[in-house]
């Protein structure tokens, strides 16, 4: 048998492969489409505490904390608290001068934002107490937040929910097909992923900044203790083991700001799939065993959603390079090999731009770009997710560390509406 046929014969593997972990979230579409009228009701003002891990932010933390105090929120309700975590710059000070509560921190072996937010909670519990707040927010130091981000997470919140997650878009999006990719990937998780999970009861998954969970959670967790390289993929396998299910409010829209670096990029998401994969080597026996229990639907959507993706994704690339090899040492014919490869790139770009476009037209008005720009990175959006290919394996193989991502989009919740 020839190396082409072989290819050909691997490729249809690995793609009702594909099809068969993913068809699940074809399902998700018309959930997320269906809107249901929001129904009114009564909830009580809670206190919370919003916590901000802040690495030389000088430069945009100011920012948050103005759309903090802008909040339609009862004010006395809501403390700020920033960890200046090992900064080099004035970002403490810039904290201080905004209004937050500001704790230092340097440590240099203990590195990494899961750190810094352990640390922070254990400096209000001792100052605060263990009953002073209801939840507990999470933002990024680069973080915007809507008006009625607050009340509509408070709304979401309760003895039910105990941990919610929000409408994640970007600030921005039209810098260039780098920040597009990210943000784009994130109104997807958003709208065609969170939203129809919390709709059909399955735990949404925390994405990093702009969650919320309570005092019972801290408590049962002794404050922060998830130090991986993703930390909320950590944090959400956790509470789904646990039997919590991570609730979604899509009415609460928060911005953040995408890399914008290819570089920086590269760092960021290779941290992220070293950081999934050794979550999912070290807890996957668990999930699986979650299958059988209350939580077993979250389970399952856990283990396809991240696992077959690198493992597919390696085996694809290891198949294609290997029988290239192969053909060519045996003499074969390259131009139809190449035709082959050509394909196996092609129909992934069209299911690709498929679901850009489709969040790009459903997300239409909420994404700040020109309009030429919206239609623009729906193309390069495949392009953008193309580049986790080479990512996923220097994830496997390279050395992976935590690193800040520099943040320079310097705006206010006034200037970006």
């Amino acid at each position: 048998m020839s190396a082409l046929i072989v290819l050909q014969n691997m490729n249809r593997v690995i793609g009702i492969l594909f099809l068969l972990c993913y068809f699940y979230q074809l399902l998700y579409v018309p959930v997320a489409l269906w809107r249901r009228h929001r129904v009114q009701r009564t909830v009580p003002v809670r206190r919370y505490a919003v916590l901000i891990s802040a690495r030389n932010e000088e430069a945009v933390i100011g920012q948050l904390l103005d759309s903090i105090r802008r909040q339609d929120y009862p004010a006395e309700n809501l403390t700020a608290f920033v960890v200046a975590d090992n900064c080099t710059d004035s970002t403490a000070q810039a904290a201080r001068d905004a209004g937050a509560v500001v704790y230092e921190r340097s440590d240099t072996v203990h590195v990494g934002k899961g750190y810094a937010l352990n640390f922070m909670l254990s400096k209000i519990r001792e100052t605060y107490g263990d009953e002073h707040f209801d939840g507990y927010f999470v933002f990024d130091a680069d973080n915007l937040l809507a008006e009625d981000y607050v009340s509509r997470m408070n709304e979401t919140f309760g003895p039910d929910c105990q941990i919610v997650t929000s409408y994640r878009n970007s600030k921005n999006y039209g810098d260039n097909w780098i920040s597009a990719g990210y943000a784009l990937w994130f109104l997807r998780d958003a709208a065609f992923l969170n939203a129809p999970r919390a709709r059909l009861g399955i735990s949404a998954v925390v994405s990093g900044t702009g969650f919320l969970f309570s005092r019972e959670v801290m408590l049962r967790c002794n404050g922060w203790p998830f130090h991986s390289l993703s930390e909320d993929t950590e944090f959400t396998v956790h509470s789904i083991l646990e039997g919590q299910r991570v609730g979604y409010c899509g009415e609460a829209e928060l911005f953040d700001e995408q890399p914008t670096s290819f570089g920086q990029s590269i760092r960021q998401r290779m941290r992220w799939c070293r950081g999934n994969l050794l979550v999912f080597l070290r807890q996957g026996g668990q999930l699986t065993a979650g299958l059988a229990g209350k939580n077993g639907l979250s389970c399952l959507d856990l283990l396809l959603s991240i696992p077959p993706a690198i493992a597919l994704t390696v085996c694809g690339v290891a198949v294609g390079v290997l029988a290239t090899v192969l053909e060519l040492f045996s003499g074969g014919a390259v131009l139809p090999l190449l035709s082959a490869m050509l394909m196996s790139f092609i129909v992934p770009y069209l299911l690709l731009f498929v679901a850009g476009a489709l969040t790009t037209a459903t997300q239409w008005n909420h994404i700040r770009a020109k309009n030429w720009k919206k239609v623009l990175y729906t193309f390069t959006f495949p392009i953008f997710m193309a580049t986790y290919v080479p990512i996923t394996i220097l994830a496997l193989f390279g050395k992976v560390e935590w690193k800040p991502i520099e943040h320079r989009a310097v705006m206010s919740i006034q200037e970006l509406k």
